[in-house]
């Protein structure tokens, strides 16, 4: 379900419509500890790049998970987002809509006063991302603050975000969507699942990455990959997981070993900074392209008043590391490298 939840998705439109109307079905997830009130799902829409406003819409799909007697689905209605476009009817814009990151969405029909035609490919460098649920980001206001959205635009990219909620565990199906994409631009933030599930050890995580980071360069040998590790997280930077939440609550804490095996021992984030950042620097003499960003640049102990949950950024927070991340040399390089790779590749 996380995957088929819909961030940094869009339908993309050329037309002179006034207006446009989708007729959708959502399912979102609900948990115990969330209020007990009316859910949004939020939709944006751009008109050449600037965005025109927010349409919420409620009713849809429910799945609820966390209660004693199992997963309960609750049937939602369909219902339309409208979104008044202006303009005159007769010269053709670029129109985007943005579905939510909260949901899975169904599209049923699309309607407008014009035609409305496919939008010709932005010509931006394509850029695939793949991370867990601070990728994801369902804690952000709408579906412009998701952060890689955001940064996207900032660095004048087209986002494809593989942000999966709690499910960045290096799958090589992961890794072999990135390989085939043919995209110009990568990056992989891993960590945070891996020790919040206490999915891997560090025997088997270092040969993951490398799994991973050797999938993509079977099919994109020189495109730049950008190796992010996890921000802070207070409750993981010292005590491994799994993760214990809360049914009630919501709260969130690590799992101290008694008697951790000292020859395997189990991951903190500290562990996975220190053994991320090696990794990138072992390959780096055959590797050019490949880069590392420590996660604490994007959002580090300075930053734990706009993490509401211990864990997730606030959507003030992710805004934060958009900029942060735009603003970043690793990132000024790893864009070099990509432009680099374009011309060589328009000259051959």
């Amino acid at each position: 379900m996380a995957a088929e939840q819909a961030s940094g998705v869009r339908c993309e439109f050329r037309t002179a419509a006034t207006w446009i109307e989708l007729t959708v079905e959502t399912t979102g997830l609900r948990l115990p500890w969330l209020p007990d009130e009316v859910r949004w799902a939020v939709f944006s829409a751009t008109i050449d790049g600037v965005p025109i406003g927010d349409a919420r819409v409620s009713g849809g799909s429910e799945l609820h998970l966390g209660e004693p007697t199992g997963p309960r689905f609750v049937k939602g209605r369909p219902t339309v987002v409208q979104f008044e476009l202006g303009g005159t009817g007769v010269e053709e814009r670029r129109v985007v809509v943005w579905l939510p990151q909260t949901e899975t969405v169904e599209l049923q029909d699309v309607r407008a006063d014009a035609p409305l035609r496919p939008a010709e490919p932005s010509g931006r460098p394509r850029w695939w991302h793949h991370g867990s649920s601070i990728s994801h980001c369902i804690e952000a206001d709408t579906p412009l603050g998701v952060w890689p959205v955001v940064a996207a635009d900032q660095l004048g990219l087209d986002v494809t975000n593989l942000g999966f909620a709690a499910n960045a565990h290096l799958d090589q199906y992961t890794a072999r969507a990135m390989r085939d994409s043919g995209a110009d631009l990568f990056s992989l933030k891993a960590g945070i699942n891996i020790v919040g599930a206490d999915t891997m050890k560090r025997r088997t995580f270092v040969p993951a990455v490398h799994g991973f980071l050797d999938t993509i360069r079977d099919g994109a040998p020189t495109a730049p990959i950008l190796v992010i590790s996890p921000i802070i997280c207070p409750m993981h930077e010292d005590t491994p997981g799994p993760t214990v939440t809360d049914p009630e609550t919501g709260e969130r804490r690590g799992t101290p070993m008694l008697t951790p095996d000292p020859f395997d021992p189990p991951l903190t984030l500290r562990a996975v900074r220190e053994i991320l950042e090696g990794i990138v620097q072992q390959r780096a003499p055959e590797d050019p392209a490949l880069f590392y960003l420590d996660g604490l640049e994007l959002f580090g102990a300075h930053d734990l008043d706009e993490l509401p949950d211990g864990l997730h950024p606030s959507p003030a927070g992710y805004l934060r590391m958009a900029e942060r991340f735009a603003a970043s040399p690793v990132v000024s390089e790893w864009m070099a490298a990509a432009r680099r790779a374009r011309g060589a590749s328009r000259n051959d």
